[in-house]
């Protein structure tokens, strides 16, 4: 499947995406991740778990994401997917901003790839959050696939390429 069919395809009703109303998790994931919000908390059960390094660094991969994300935005701008789906009606929020990356699901991924690089057994609680909230971006119709699969690799980038920067030092 070539990737502009993958994105259109994105648009119809499937099992994958309904185009009904998605529920309130899916909703709730794709609010509270804005701006990197749900980090924080997460981040603070990490901490409070004995993995306070972990948490620090994660928070860290996330407020360095977001900001990488924007910039990305502004050179690679794309329009967001048009929908009058119910599935779209869902968030309040209607973006205008560039769609490439995702910014919620590449500050997820850099998040959730520090904790997972650096305390498996956190990453494995931390892993379906951050795939709960790319999936919420694809399920509310704001980002197209190729957007969220961009940001979750991208974000994953951001810990990798620090991780080298840090050995250089």
């Amino acid at each position: 499947m070539a990737v502009n069919e993958l994105d259109e395809d994105s648009q119809r009703d499937s099992e994958f995406l309904p185009a009904r109303r998605p529920n309130h998790l899916v909703v709730a994931a794709s609010l509270t991740a804005r701006g990197g919000l749900l980090w924080l908390p997460v981040a603070g059960i990490v901490a409070l778990t004995g993995r306070k390094q972990a948490a620090g660094r994660a928070l860290l991969a996330a407020v360095v994401a977001m900001p990488l994300g924007h910039l990305v935005s502004l050179v690679v701008h794309r329009r967001r997917p048009h929908s009058t789906l119910p599935a779209r009606l869902a968030l309040p929020e209607h973006p205008r901003s560039s769609s490439f990356p995702s910014k919620h699901a590449m500050t997820a991924a850099a998040f959730g790839t520090v904790i997972a690089v650096e305390d498996p057994p956190a990453g494995a609680f931390v892993t379906p959050l951050v795939l709960l909230v790319a999936y919420s971006r694809l399920r509310t119709r704001v980002h197209w696939p190729t957007d969220v699969i961009g940001g979750l690799a991208l974000g994953g980038l951001v810990w990798v390429v620090w991780g080298v920067l840090r050995r250089k030092r």
